[in-house]
């Protein structure tokens, strides 16, 4: 979803160097050096950016759908984890980074989607994901978010990462979460309550190449997302103007839902037995979470979350 934005940003400025508008480039280059941490301390949201027009098309072509199932106390900060990745991160970035769905139902709490820093590197790109609401996936900038002593903060982190993308077929529920403890570390550190959050119909909107675990393909994949930190999935889905063969993803609804919170009591040290318990009880929650919903959004009742 990102990369066609920031390969057009990139280019444009390629032709600023290029052309005669070099000076800009220069410029832009000393705005990018003054300015490189700001994706780490909290970012710089724009409403304006977050109220275009563009996104409200955006979310009714789907349609995108955030559900509502416990309140969130904005005396508190939050983190929600997101799964699944699926191909496009359609549900986070429609539900969190775009339109008035978020605040109208949680009031008091400001939502910042973590995303890989590699994307904070992208010339003119940065700006436009910052004025939406992201920051960056480092450990310094979850920190900076959940460091609100007031509360009322809530850091999204798509918790498979990248690698997850290329388990994004149709039907798919497996989900890369057995190693992840990260989040939950800093959920400790910061006291931060723990959120899962499940998003139905994130996997339905494309068709991927198989990539079964062991094929040459996937492996040739998995060394790829090591060198370069982000996933290379084989994708399709319909076009413009037929349904047979295209970029575009397929009209599939999206429903996000958000799950009770999971209290959390501060601990600057914890330790790995105390991280390893509070994961086991994310898992417990989030699948428990799966299993109350999946019936209301078409998943069979012998289908349940592998975790690996």
């Amino acid at each position: 979803f990102l990369s066609p934005v920031a390969e057009f940003c990139c280019g444009f400025f390629v032709i600023l160097i290029l052309g005669n508008f070099w000076f800009l480039a220069v410029l832009y280059l000393l705005w990018l050096y003054l300015d490189w941490e700001t994706p780490c301390a909290g970012g710089r949201r724009s409403q304006w950016v977050r109220s275009w027009t563009v996104w409200k098309y955006f979310r009714e072509y789907f349609p995108i759908h955030l559900i509502k199932t416990s309140e969130l106390n904005p005396n508190h900060n939050y983190l929600l984890g997101f799964h699944p990745h699926g191909v496009l991160v359609a549900g986070a970035f429609g539900n969190f980074c775009t339109g008035p769905t978020f605040k109208n139902l949680f009031p008091g709490l400001t939502p910042y989607l973590h995303i890989m820093p590699i994307w904070f590197g992208c010339p003119f790109f940065r700006e436009y994901i910052m004025s939406a609401g992201m920051v960056s996936a480092s450990k310094e900038s979850v920190s900076y978010v959940l460091n609100n002593e007031g509360g009322g903060h809530a850091s999204i982190i798509v918790i498979g990462g990248a690698e997850e993308s290329l388990n994004a077929h149709p039907g798919s529920l497996t989900l890369n979460i057995l190693k992840r403890k990260g989040f939950i570390k800093m959920a400790l550190k910061h006291g931060a309550h723990l959120v899962p959050v499940f998003s139905f119909g994130e996997n339905e909107l494309f068709k991927q190449v198989a990539n079964p675990k062991g094929s040459w393909l996937r492996n040739v994949q998995e060394k790829l997302q090591k060198i370069m930190g982000f996933a290379l999935p084989l994708f399709h889905a319909r076009g413009v103007f037929q349904y047979s063969f295209g970029l575009i993803p397929y009209r599939q609804p999206i429903h996000t839902v958000v799950g009770s919170p999971i209290p959390v009591k501060q601990n600057l040290n914890p330790t790995t037995e105390e991280i390893d318990q509070l994961h086991a009880l994310y898992l417990q929650k989030l699948k428990k979470l799966f299993e109350e919903h999946k019936s209301n959004y078409g998943i069979p009742e012998h289908k349940s979350l592998i975790f690996e």
